[in-house]
């Protein structure tokens, strides 16, 4: 761990939430000459002290530690580029525009990895006036479910949450061209051009 790293992330997210480093030691209870120490290199944060200064200048641990933020490169936010996540343990569904560092229920989520939709993951779309009326005769038990059903277009995003044992009958109005993905709870996700 460099603590000159360390040390210099904390002073400039400091400065980022516009506050002095008494105005941070008051909060967090501790001596101000203990924010100058951690900011000059001289010392780190002591372990009990992370996880409130993670959360007053909103920052993981990990990337306090680390001494650097790593920010994405800007890629205006194309909806064609959306990585989906779910949490294996509660099942949350996250989405995001570029890459992400996704943690949820205390673990790091990776991203998922589409893959072309075979036959017992393709959904049957039939058209009804400006919609598309969705259905799969995909199994829909406790422990073998399609867990959403999303559809993506270049500045779209519209997504439905599936449960187990209810039949999947989706209408989704249409956009054009894009992608509509399926999230199977043994199999992953799984696309299909629209």
């Amino acid at each position: 761990m460099d603590l000159s790293k360390v040390g210099n992330l904390i002073y400039s997210l400091r400065k980022e939430k516009g506050m002095t480093q008494k105005e941070m030691a008051s909060i967090m209870n501790i001596s101000d000459k203990t924010i100058s120490k951690w900011e000059r290199g001289l010392g780190c944060p002591d372990v009990s002290l992370l996880p409130e200064l993670s959360a007053l200048l909103g920052v993981n641990i990990e990337k306090i530690l680390l001494g650097e933020l790593d920010p994405n490169e800007y890629f205006g936010g194309n909806m064609k580029n959306l990585k989906f996540y779910v949490c294996p343990e509660c099942n949350n569904i996250i989405t995001s525009t570029s890459t992400a560092s996704i943690s949820c229920c205390g673990r790091k989520v990776d991203e998922l990895e589409p893959v072309k939709a075979d036959e017992n993951h393709t959904l049957s779309l039939e058209t009804i006036e400006y919609e598309w009326f969705i259905t799969t005769n995909h199994p829909m038990a406790k422990d073998h479910y399609i867990s959403f059903v999303a559809y993506v277009t270049g500045d779209k995003l519209l997504m439905a949450k599936q449960y187990p044992e209810w039949p999947i009958q989706l209408r989704f109005q249409k956009f054009g061209r894009g992608k509509l993905y399926t999230y199977c709870t043994q199999h992953g996700l799984s696309y299909q051009l629209i």
